[in-house]
C-alpha cells in the first residue's frame, strides 16, 4: 500500500507541475527575470507550496505514525552549515541556469522534451559526483583523527 500512495501522490504532485506550466523553463526564468518580464506565477505556486507544507508538517508534528501506520521520523536539525548554503547556491545557479529543478525535470523528461532529459543526466551525474567526493571526504577525514 506505501508503494501505492507514494506513486499517487508523486502523479498528483507530477499532475500540478503540468497544469501550472512549472515544466516550462521559460516559465520559471520568466519568474527569475526580475529586470525584464517578470511572471509573477511561479510565486503563487510556490506560495500554494509553502502553504501546503506548513498545514502538513503542522498535523504531522501532532501523530506518531503516518496516516498509513509507518513510524513518523520528521527531520530535527536546524544546522545552517557550508554543506548546505553551498548545496543551495549550486541548485539555485542550476535551476536559474537550465529552468528546471529537480521535480519539474522529471515531469517535463517524461512528457518527452529533449532539455529536461539531458538536464535530468546532467542531475544524476552531479549528484553521483558529490557522493564519490563526499566518500574521500569523510574517508579522509577519518584516516585524519584516526576515529
Amino acid at each position: 500500500m506505501n508503494r501505492l500512495s507514494e506513486f499517487l501522490v508523486g502523479l498528483l504532485f507530477g499532475l500540478g507541475l503540468l497544469i501550472s506550466g512549472m515544466t516550462d523553463p521559460g516559465k520559471v526564468l520568466g519568474f527569475l527575470d526580475l529586470a525584464g518580464a517578470w511572471d509573477p506565477s511561479l510565486a503563487f505556486v510556490m506560495g500554494g507550496g509553502v502553504l501546503v507544507g506548513l498545514v502538513g508538517f503542522t498535523v504531522a508534528k501532532k501523530r506518531t505514525s503516518s496516516f498509513l501506520g509507518s513510524a513518523m521520523h520528521l527531520p530535527t536539525s536546524r544546522d545552517i552549515d557550508r554543506r548546505l548554503v553551498l548545496g543551495a547556491l549550486t541548485f539555485g545557479a542550476g535551476w536559474g541556469l537550465a529552468g528546471f529543478c529537480p521535480g519539474p525535470g522529471i515531469v517535463a523528461m517524461g512528457a518527452g522534451e529533449s532539455k529536461a532529459a539531458l538536464f535530468v543526466l546532467t542531475m544524476i551525474a552531479g549528484m553521483l559526483v558529490f557522493e564519490v567526493v563526499d566518500r574521500r571526504t569523510r574517508a579522509a577525514a577519518t584516516r585524519r583523527t584516526g576515529a
